[in-house]
């Protein structure tokens, strides 16, 4: 079979299926720490529970039904909050830190971002426009 054609079968399959998400990633990386940990732990439930894990996100990636699979992927995205730019991008989530302060506007509580070491700012919401000062 030429490298094409199983290109072509391999599209085919996965038309219609969400294919990997963050939920499935994040079970596959799981699952390579727990093998490592495992070979030097020698325990062989670890194993199991690793393998669980890489079938999981084999069946999330190949299900068809992507609403369902959405809906999941969301809540998980929301239940890690502000953790997720540390573990999507570390290095560009310590340099976010580094430049810029989050701050609430005191109307609305929309977070603004504004750059440190500035000094006394006037900020505006992009939300609801109010205008307030905060210290950088």
């Amino acid at each position: 079979m030429a490298q094409g054609d199983f290109n072509r079968k391999v599209q085919q399959f996965m038309n219609g299926r969400r294919g990997p998400d963050d939920l499935a990633n994040l079970c596959v990386w799981v699952a390579v720490i727990l093998v490592l940990v495992d070979l030097f732990a020698h325990t062989g439930w670890l194993s199991w529970v690793s393998m669980a894990l890489v079938v999981y996100a084999v069946w999330r990636m190949c299900s068809k039904n992507v609403y369902a699979r959405m809906n999941e992927n969301d809540a998980f995205l929301k239940a890690l909050g502000p953790v997720r730019p540390w573990l999507q991008n570390p290095g560009r989530a310590a340099h976010e830190l580094r430049t810029y302060k989050h701050v609430k506007c005191p109307s609305c509580g929309q977070k603004v971002r504004v750059p440190r070491g500035k000094g006394k700012l006037r900020v505006t919401c992009p939300k609801c426009h109010e205008k307030f000062e905060v210290k950088s």
